[in-house]
């Protein structure tokens, strides 16, 4: 896949009746290994932030018939801005993520929200049970911290007050900094994998859940003699997703976005809220659980480490939401989806942290090492938590995973559809627009069916993507803003960039020796 860095103009020259209690439901197999570190406190590890870049941009002008409204910006030059305005580079006026730019500070908190918080967070208190008490807090608070500074970064990285250029792709930015070569190298392979892998573990969730849901509603029987199976309800999961994906771009998923990010912190606050009133289980310890040999305990912190850095996610979709913004020299895009990431992540960490906290206090070292919170409730309060919660709790998962597959989508759709624009230089058709979100859909459901040992190699692959969050941000922000040597930023940069790689080097062994020690158990068109 060839990708050039694609630069824009801007005008910013300098910035779920309940009747008796049916038979406890299992809890859902929620596979979150694809987003996630291993949940038997090994570390298979997986980002869940996704981008793909865009093709480079054709020198063709889009016809006036063109769906795509036109925008302008001034040019960066004092003199020429004040007689002359420039379009939007044509090809980007035609892509899902660039073609809207009415964007604001409300749909960038949905974006972020919905990116923001995921299924990979009701692990967080298996983290703790390695970490225990303090050092669990600690390394949550430095994590949040640090992926709060790295999402600071990439937003003010979005406008070069240099050049006057939009960066509205992960990859374009990156090879901006480091050329096309190295862009491809370092950040073509994460990015499109966690794009993908995110739709299919959300598939996965999306479709066990929704088994659930019905054996809840059903009681624990089944409604017919023939229930679907799980196969079956991954691709009741797909349809509906598909259905959902024909809204043309990022703009127009905000309101998708927002269900999105209300249902999860639905979700998120019914599952600590009853872990805190349904009280501590009997014999609860928080002493940290010790591996028998040194090596086994490396890579057992180690996974702890990855499940709190993994909670964190959507970092490679902060540029093509911000994308989404006019910008003009006196109201640059950064100001208002800074506005919006600030408050997205003030409501993120009041969900992440209380799920942690509580979810700890509440289960100790009895916390399932398979599903995390969410197993938990289902397996210690199954009996004793009315069913309406329950059932309400698994309506929103599935209501979260299905509306996040649209916002993760779109970097792929975004994709797909600049090769056409590239060859044919004019937008893609509805019915062409359809089809390969159709096609991209149904694959991710093909390679979830097909390959359900995916998340045994999550941790070996899913390392890969770490710097993405924690380090590449940093190293841009050295390359493209060149602070002066020997000072805060300089240190400070260079010591997070250095750091997120050793994490990300650590990381890939640890999914190596997970491979080696546990093996994997290859079954093709077996899901659980």
């Amino acid at each position: 896949m060839n990708h050039e860095v694609v630069e824009e103009s801007y005008a910013f020259p300098p910035t779920p009746g309940v009747g008796s209690r049916p038979s406890v439901v299992s809890a859902p197999p929620m596979q979150t290994q694809y987003n996630s570190p291993s949940l038997s406190r090994k570390p298979l590890l997986l980002t869940i932030e996704a981008a793909t870049p865009n093709n480079a941009p054709d020198k063709a002008t889009p016809p006036g018939s063109s769906h795509t409204p036109n925008f302008f910006t001034p040019l960066g030059s004092p003199i020429r801005k004040a007689i002359q305005l420039t379009k939007l580079d044509p090809q980007d006026a035609w892509l899902p993520i660039t073609e809207s730019r009415n964007g604001n500070a409300y749909y960038a908190a949905f974006h972020t929200l919905c990116s923001g918080i995921g299924i990979q967070a009701l692990v967080l208190p298996v983290a703790f049970t390695i970490l225990g008490w303090t050092w669990g807090i600690i390394s949550l608070t430095l994590a949040f911290v640090w992926q709060l500074y790295t999402l600071w970064l990439l937003v003010k990285l979005h406008e070069s007050t240099e050049t006057g250029m939009r960066y509205s792709r992960y990859l374009q930015l990156f090879s901006s900094a480091f050329g096309d070569k190295m862009g491809k190298i370092f950040t073509l392979f994460p990015i499109m994998y966690l794009s993908g892998g995110t739709c299919v573990a959300l598939i996965v969730v999306g479709g066990s859940t929704m088994k659930l849901f019905y054996q809840i509603v059903c009681g624990g029987h089944g409604c017919t003699a023939n229930p679907l199976t799980t196969v079956e309800w991954y691709l009741v999961f797909t349809s509906a997703a598909v259905v959902l994906s024909q809204l043309p771009n990022l703009n127009s998923i905000a309101g998708v976005s927002l269900i999105g990010a209300v249902t999860a912190i639905a979700y998120c606050t019914i599952m600590w809220l009853v872990s805190v009133t349904e009280g501590r289980l009997d014999g609860v310890s928080y002493n940290p659980i010790k591996e028998n040999d040194n090596t086994a305990m490396i890579f057992s912190v180690l996974n702890a480490l990855g499940i709190i850095a993994f909670a964190f996610r959507g970092h490679n979709l902060t540029l093509e939401i911000q994308a989404t913004m006019p910008s003009t020299e006196k109201n640059p895009s950064h100001v208002p989806m800074w506005m919006g990431v600030k408050v997205a992540y003030t409501i993120i960490a009041l969900c992440l942290f209380p799920l942690a906290i509580a979810g700890y206090w509440a289960y100790g070292h009895k916390i399932p090492t398979n599903g995390g919170l969410l197993a938990a409730i289902y397996q210690y309060h199954g009996r004793d938590t009315s069913q309406v919660v329950l059932a309400l709790t698994s309506l929103f998962v599935i209501i979260n995973a299905a509306t996040s597959f649209q916002i993760y989508g779109m970097p792929m759709f975004d994709d797909m559809e600049s090769k056409y624009t590239k060859r044919a230089k004019k937008p893609c058709p509805w019915w062409l627009r359809a089809l390969f979100r159709f096609m991209f859909a149904y694959g991710c459901f093909f390679v979830a069916v097909a390959i359900p040992f995916l998340g045994s190699l999550a941790g070996l692959i899913g390392g890969i993507a770490v710097p993405v969050t924690f380090a590449y941000p940093s190293f841009m922000w050295l390359k493209i803003k060149k602070p002066k040597k020997y000072s805060l930023m300089w240190w400070l940069n260079w010591g997070l960039g250095l750091w997120g790689t050793i994490l990300t080097v650590l990381l890939v062994a640890a999914g190596i020796y997970v491979v080696i020690d546990t093996g994997v158990e290859v079954s093709f068109f077996k899901p659980h």
